[in-house]
């Protein structure tokens, strides 16, 4: 009996489930109470209306002054208003044509891909680049607020959510252009969560871009060089800092080095600026070398022409001591740019190991003690790993021309600058001139393109402010 009553409470006790029966377990649905649907619904719908005004201006106030017109004057006043809305529109298209036809194109080009390009495809292109989680999760979606474009470019204003950070966007810059047929993206950082994507719609460096005329008086802090890709002027800080300019074989090293010395003309002539150059292929900068206070073309004359500009900069810092911290150009103290050309040559291909070394003490010294007293370098180079040049990290401002690897563009303009949109490996080569600069204090690398200085712009350079002095002349 005691055996029986056993076995009658195993049967009776309930059993789990094994693995080996098949029996799959699911999550039990709990439906959403109404009361709490409805006023989920209710609250989306209110705060439709409050920020409607805000995403809408005018489309919400040409409604409201045309209800308003109509409740207080009945039709007479808002035929009224509408046909004065129309006069003025008449008038503003006969007088400024131009302006009238931009504005209204580029109104209706706004609203045509907010609608159809972006809010379309927005949430799927965040969805694979990683910068939202699941197409279920809408309310964790960062939220378009306006789409504005003008005559290259739109701009994509962004609220972010809770837990996204602007870095994650300019991490993702490949994968939003790409997901938006954008030849590039740029994140511009308004707020904590507010962000503006430049989506350029063309490539407005494509065209080749012709000398720039020489300034009256140029500013030694903004030299005009070339264009940025948003149209605006290329303004090359050179007082005050160091310039590292790299690329391959005809990237376009020598259009940055002579739009350059092309900026700084006047002051040249004026002699509040010398350039001292260096150019150990004897072919980029011998050509306008009577531009040029002092100039060499070998190794040794190269290293005695850095070693005497370290020994002027100690002499002036020595003046300066005590008595000035920052170094205005005069024609007693010029400006002085240590212009090298291939400055790998100096620092790690030259046959004499002694001259390597000098070289690179001179180049050292030079940009960690000279910005203040007025010397600056700008160095052209090819290949920029350590082995070739370790003083990279010398020179605040850098320039990007096209280059052979994706490694070498972090190398170039710093950790994280590839992941920002710098693909300088991928520049075209029939571009040469179009590089990414990244400047001291600014993280984000900028697309520019230098101006082609041709041989005849060179020689009307020469005439019209050669020295005709060079540092062998002087030696001899």
């Amino acid at each position: 009996m005691m055996r029986q009553s056993k076995v009658g409470a195993a049967q009776s006790s309930p059993t789990l489930p094994t693995p080996a029966q098949g029996v799959r377990w699911t999550t039990p649905i709990v439906e959403t109470p109404g009361i709490v649907v409805l006023a989920s619904w209710i609250w989306r719908l209110v705060r439709f209306l409050v920020t409607l005004p805000f995403r809408f201006p005018v489309m919400v106030t040409c409604l409201a002054a045309s209800v308003g017109a109509w409740w207080w004057l009945d039709w007479p006043g808002l035929a009224g208003l509408w046909g004065t809305v129309a006069v003025v529109s008449l008038v503003w298209w006969r007088i400024w044509p131009d302006s009238y036809r931009i504005c209204i194109t580029l109104r209706l080009l706004a609203w045509w891909r907010h609608v159809f390009v972006y809010r379309r495809h927005w949430q799927p292109v965040l969805v694979i680049s990683g910068l939202a989680e699941s197409y279920q999760e809408r309310r964790y979606l960062p939220r378009i607020r306006r789409v504005s474009c003008n005559a290259w470019a739109d701009y994509v204003r962004v609220s972010l959510v809770a837990g996204t950070a602007p870095v994650d966007f300019e991490h993702r810059v490949a994968e939003l252009a790409h997901g938006f047929a954008a030849p590039s993206c740029r994140v511009v950082v308004n707020g904590p969560r507010d962000i503006t994507l430049e989506f350029p719609r063309r490539d407005t460096l494509a065209e080749p871009l012709h000398a720039l005329p020489v300034p009256d008086s140029p500013d030694l802090d903004a030299l005009p060089v070339g264009q940025r890709e948003d149209g605006s002027p290329w303004l090359l800080r050179l007082h005050g800092t160091h310039v590292l300019v790299v690329g391959v074989t005809g990237a376009g090293k020598g259009s940055v080095i002579w739009s350059t010395v092309r900026a700084m003309l006047p002051a040249i002539s004026e002699g509040t600026a010398q350039v001292w150059a260096i150019d150990p292929k004897r072919m980029e900068l011998a050509y306008g070398r009577d531009l040029f206070a002092h100039y060499a073309d070998t190794g040794e004359s190269a290293v005695a022409l850095l070693e005497k500009a370290v020994t002027d900069m100690q002499e002036r810092a020595e003046r300066y001591a005590g008595k000035q911290r920052s170094h205005v150009p005069t024609t007693a103290d010029p400006f002085v740019v240590v212009l090298l050309d291939e400055v790998a040559f100096l620092t790690a291909y030259h046959p004499d190991r002694d001259v390597r070394r000098r070289a690179e003490n001179a180049i050292a010294t030079l940009t960690s003690q000279g910005r203040s007293v007025g010397f600056a370098v700008l160095a052209a180079l090819q290949d920029p790993r350590k082995e070739v040049m370790n003083l990279r990290n010398l020179f605040p401002d850098k320039v990007a021309l096209r280059l052979d690897e994706a490694s070498q563009v972090d190398m170039v303009l710093g950790e994280g600058a590839r992941e920002r949109g710098a693909e300088a490996h991928l520049i075209d080569p029939t571009l040469p001139g179009v590089a990414y600069v990244r400047v001291e204090g600014s993280p984000s690398p900028v697309r520019v393109r230098a101006t082609y200085v041709s041989d005849e712009d060179i020689t009307a350079m020469v005439n019209g402010y050669g020295l005709g002095f060079s540092f062998d002349e002087e030696e001899a």
